[in-house]
């Protein structure tokens, strides 16, 4: 939360609506000139407070609504013909708390990471709450349908995301969206994500909760040129 925005502009009204009483009482002492020209002061500065409240709501609502946070990285190493073994390493939740790695081994052309996301609604982002998310799965995809159907397939679980610290005072914010929606209108929605990336030799990708779901980004140029290149059209 960027609470400056809203500190100083509420100092500095307080600090006009300030020199305006005064202003006000000098003109009902009869001194009209500094009266006068106290309370154009004083008006002039509630104003210009208003006008960097109204700034900062707009940076604070901009900065919550694309707000996002990296949840894993997979890289990629090729055994075989569409084979490879994908490590996936989840950043440390706290200083206390390494960051978790596993190798996961995975048929097909792209890879596929799966989530249950709890989504908020816009006003409730902008308030603080963050999309929650639990790692639900990984799989192998192929991009043909054929082998898709009939090749060998590779699915493993995961874990690890967001519990019971999401919300203050530790509340449970998965328990608390489903047991109190009907009274608070702040859940979006309660579903199932997912972001798949072609695979390749060295890559390595990251992927990202962010305020809307999961996305997957190349961070190396075998990622890239993959992302790029490694896509083929079904028909």
């Amino acid at each position: 939360m960027i609470w400056w925005w809203w500190i100083l502009p509420a100092v500095v009204a307080l600090l006009g609506v300030t020199l305006l009483l005064t202003s006000l009482g000098r003109l009902f002492r009869g001194r009209i000139f500094t009266g006068g020209i106290g309370t154009i002061l004083g008006g002039g500065v509630i104003a210009a407070a208003g006008a960097a409240a109204l700034l900062g709501l707009n940076v604070q609502t901009y900065s919550r609504l694309t707000y996002e946070r990296p949840i894993a990285t997979l890289q990629l190493k090729q055994i075989g013909p569409q084979y490879y073994e994908a490590t996936v390493i989840q950043p440390a939740r706290s200083e206390a708390e390494p960051a978790r790695a596993a190798v996961y081994p995975l048929h097909g052309d792209d890879w596929r990471i799966e989530a249950q996301v709890l989504k908020w609604k816009p006003w409730a982002n902008v308030l603080g709450l963050d999309t929650q998310y639990r790692l639900d799965r990984l799989s192998g995809r192929y991009q043909r349908i054929d082998q898709e159907i009939n090749a060998e397939r590779s699915v493993h679980a995961l874990s690890g995301g967001d519990e019971v610290d999401a919300l203050p005072w530790r509340i449970d914010a998965w328990d608390a969206a489903r047991r109190y929606r009907r009274y608070v209108n702040a859940v979006d929605t309660l579903y199932g994500g997912a972001a798949y990336m072609p695979m390749a030799n060295n890559a390595r990708y990251e992927v990202w909760i962010t305020q809307s779901g999961l996305i997957a980004r190349p961070a190396n140029d075998e990622a890239r040129n993959a992302s790029a290149g490694g896509w083929v059209t079904v028909r």
